[in-house]
């Protein structure tokens, strides 16, 4: 969303030296979001007010003309334009050197400079709306009229931008973190919010009276679909194009101008958050009902399509049959015309889900829609209305209010949260205290009372639409106006322990490598919903998990194998590359009973399953490599075997190209050659693909050798036979023991019994190599390791060495 600066500076008395990149700050810090700051008039460097004084024939170019232009210096600067439509007198836009401007309209920006057109010296250029980009806010009928901006009061001279009102700063609002705040999907919202950080008064929002007769007749099929709809009645609009204040607002916040009938009902919209909606009174005949739909009913459109509705949609309808779709977009028959004079204005509040629900159903994503999925209070209706009568004064002071009907059978109730002082304390890690954490919540528009350690917290209904429910929200306001910035950090106390070894990760991670950097595989991502056309394509029956509210109609089964993707990924890639190979490594989704954390939260039972397809011209080659890679595959990540074996066909394969995968006696997976029939059905032609699947569910992964680094030495090794007289009894492992850690490296050469060796005794010969990391070892050097060895076996094991007693 984008807000105005000047727009918010309407309803709140901002610090005078607030920049807007503080004020960008503070609001993400506290309240919400925001990602960029876009300055209006940066798109208006160097371009002021230019008033003609002189307009001469070009003595070289019978379509040029000499402008002599005011432009607010000493002297009037000479322009060469090809406008048709200049006059003595007129004020235009005038691009001084150094500004960017697009010629005609078209292209890239280029760089105006001081230039001889046709042999006449050129200071500028006046110019088009198009070639600044004001197309859509001063839009000319032909491309040869300059801009008329006579209706400025400003001097000439005066940077353009001040004098359209487009010397603004528009803030780009994170839609995500507003998901659950509804009031600030309007300025006046933000500017509540920007009055409590900076602790300065809201002003109030302009208002008009209501009438007092009543309208057209207003029924409510469902309280609990519909809340609250009021219609007013208007009567001797004259619709046209709107005033320049209205157009630029609206444009600096990204809603093109339409007419000022339109544009009245965007303009309240984008001020208090409150979607409203015009329909053409001679176009609604006797009443206004809103209810589901019915069986067969359909809605034109104004380009004469027709949506079949439905009881699962809510609608606007009259005697004569359905006029809207509640919240998200009005029909044929509903609409503002050029010609239209009398107006029913509709300001009301839908239930969120099902407004969401009718909105994805159909693949409509309004303005309106996105806020009447939020949640909105039912009290904003009355903001809209009183703040619509008086625009109306403004822009159609002829007009006249002639009846409201407001129907209001289920107002927001305000929300109501206890919560102990001594809760918030704790949880901020400081004392704070009663009067600061009340001043908090009231300059929010909170009813604090305090008793006995107690806050009793009276949410206002704008945030009571299921924002405010519990102590943990209360916790969080008091935080964000304490600000997070002024809290003290604590290092939390970290324990580190040795890495948990899982075998199951361990092994997707080596799964994903091996085919990415062995096979030269590419890993792809696809949604777990899958169009109806790419189930039919794999030949899958099994019974699949559908969604409530599917991203599109034909999109509502999550996947229950990964091969449907697949498919489509081969349709969308097989037209640019003749060969290429990709896996993908994700959950599938089966219709059961999984409960991974408390008995209420019921899921779908979820397994991991990898897949991928091998695309090329020859088949037998594609099958002999797959097969090839998952022969290679246990050896490869550490896994057990598999085998294959046709058991169980898939409907997506070849009649004979194909094999089950087995690891022991279980099938763990498939692959084979795609069939003609389901690469024509998933739009893929004149290329051959084998895809395989696996569960890794079913696969056993091993546990690996443990690896470390050893360097190469940079001095030869020197080795020693020792053959020291041991008791029978000794065994080699003891003498390693010993004799291990004193050497490079030990190894068992022989044992010899008998004479001259004494009963009872042996001889055993072993080979030891030493090492110096210094250089190569002289003999004095290894005589006393020798010494240090036999000097052990002697003290420990009681040996003797002969010729070394």
């Amino acid at each position: 969303m984008k807000l105005s600066l000047n727009w918010l500076k309407d309803y709140v008395e901002l610090p005078e030296d607030l920049t807007p990149e503080k004020l960008a700050h503070d609001l993400t810090m506290m309240t919400v979001e925001v990602e960029g700051i876009e300055s209006l008039a940066d798109n208006f460097d160097k371009m002021v007010v230019g008033q003609i004084l002189e307009v001469k024939d070009h003595p070289r170019a019978d379509k040029l003309k000499i402008v002599m232009t005011d432009i607010g210096r000493d002297k009037p600067a000479q322009i060469v334009c090809g406008g048709t439509n200049l006059a003595p007198q007129q004020k235009v836009a005038v691009s001084l050197p150094g500004s960017m401007v697009r010629w005609h309209g078209e292209g890239d920006l280029v760089e105006i400079k001081a230039a001889k057109l046709r042999g006449v010296e050129s200071y500028g250029m006046i110019c088009s709306s198009g070639e600044i980009g004001l197309e859509d806010l001063l839009p000319e009928p032909e491309l040869e009229l300059i801009m008329d901006i006579s209706f400025v009061d400003d001097a000439p001279g005066t940077p353009l931008a001040n004098a359209l009102g487009l010397d603004d700063y528009i803030f780009e609002i994170d839609n995500k973190s507003m998901t659950n705040r509804p009031d600030l999907w309007g300025h006046y919202g933000v500017a509540r919010e920007l009055a409590a950080i900076y602790d300065v008064a809201l002003k109030e929002l302009p208002k008009g009276k209501l009438p007092t007769e009543a309208g057209i007749e207003v029924r409510i099929e469902a309280p609990e679909d519909t809340p609250r709809y009021a219609a007013m009645t208007i009567e001797g609009l004259q619709n046209g194009p709107s005033p320049f204040w209205l157009k630029s607002r609206l444009m600096s916040v990204g809603q093109r101008p339409i007419d000022v009938l339109v544009d009245f009902t965007n303009y309240i919209m984008m001020a208090t958050g409150q979607p409203t909606h015009g329909f053409d009174r001679t176009q609604v005949k006797d009443y206004i009902e809103i209810r589901r739909g019915r069986a067969g009913e359909q809605l034109e459109l104004l380009n004469h399509d027709r949506l079949d509705v439905g009881p699962d949609s809510l609608l606007i309808t009259d005697s004569k049959g359905v006029l809207a779709l509640a919240g998200v977009m009005g029909g044929k028959l509903d609409s503002i015309y050029p010609t239209t004079t009398d107006l029913i204005l509709e300001v009301a509040n839908f239930h969120p889900r099902l407004t969401r629900h009718t909105s994805q159903k159909f693949n409509e994503r309004t303005e309106a829609s996105t806020r009447f999925e939020k949640g909105i209070n039912t009290q904003r209706v009355d903001d809209a209305l009183q703040y619509a009568v008086y625009l109306l004064q403004v822009l159609q002071p002829q007009a006249k209010i002639t009846g409201l009907t407001d129907n209001y059978p289920k107002p927001t109730e305000a929300a109501t949260v206890r919560v102990d002082k001594a809760f918030i304390d704790t949880r901020l890690g400081r004392v704070v205290s009663q009067a600061e954490i009340s001043h908090s919540l009231e300059k929010l528009g909170y009813e604090v009372s305090f008793q006995n350690g107690r806050f009793t917290v009276k949410a206002p209904t704008w945030r009571s639409t299921g924002d405010i429910e519990i102590k943990d929200d209360i916790l969080e306001e008091v935080a964000r106006m304490l600000g997070y910035e002024a809290m003290t950090f604590v290092a939390p106390t970290i324990e580190m322990r040795a890495a948990v070894r899982q075998l199951d990760m361990d092994l997707e991670r080596k799964l994903r490598q091996y085919l990415a950097h062995t096979q030269a595989a590419q890993e792809i991502f696809t949604y777990p919903w899958i169009k109806d056309e790419l189930f039919s394509a794999a030949g899958i029956t099994a019974e699949a998990v559908e969604l409530d509210s599917p991203p599109a109609p034909d999109m509502k089964r999550l996947r229950n194998s990964l091969v449907p993707g697949l498919i489509g990924a081969i349709d969308l890639n097989h037209h640019s590359f003749s060969e290429f190979r990709i896996f993908e490594l994700a959950q599938v989704f089966r219709p059961g009973d999984y409960r991974p954390s408390v008995a209420e939260e019921i899921l779908p039972v979820m397994e991991r399953h990898l897949a991928g397809a091998y695309v090329g011209p020859k088949p037998m080659e594609l099958f002999r490599q797959v097969k090839g890679m998952l022969e290679d595959l246990p050896r490869a990540v550490a896994m057990e075997e598999l085998t294959f074996k046709q058991l169980e066909q898939p409907g997506w394969a070849d009649s004979k190209l194909w094999l089950n995968i087995l690891c022991g006696e279980t099938i763990v997976g498939v692959f084979g050659l795609l069939s003609l029939r389901a690469a024509k059905a998933g739009g893929i032609k004149r290329i051959q693909s084998v895809i395989f699947e696996l569960n890794l569910e079913g696969l056993i992964a091993l546990p690996s050798r443990e690896n470390s680094f050893e360097p190469l030495p940079e001095f030869p090794l020197v080795d020693v036979d020792i053959s020291p007289i041991l008791d029978e009894a000794v065994s080699w492992a003891q003498v390693e023991q010993i004799v291990g850690p004193m050497v490079k490296r030990i190894e068992f050469v022989d044992v010899f019994r008998g004479k001259p060796i004494p009963e009872g005794k042996k001889s055993l010969t072993l080979r030891v190599w030493f090492q110096s990391k210094d250089g190569t070892m002289t003999m004095e050097q290894v005589d006393r390791r020798v010494q240090a060895i036999v000097g052990q076996l002697k003290k420990r094991l009681g040996a003797t060495v002969r010729g070394m007693e």
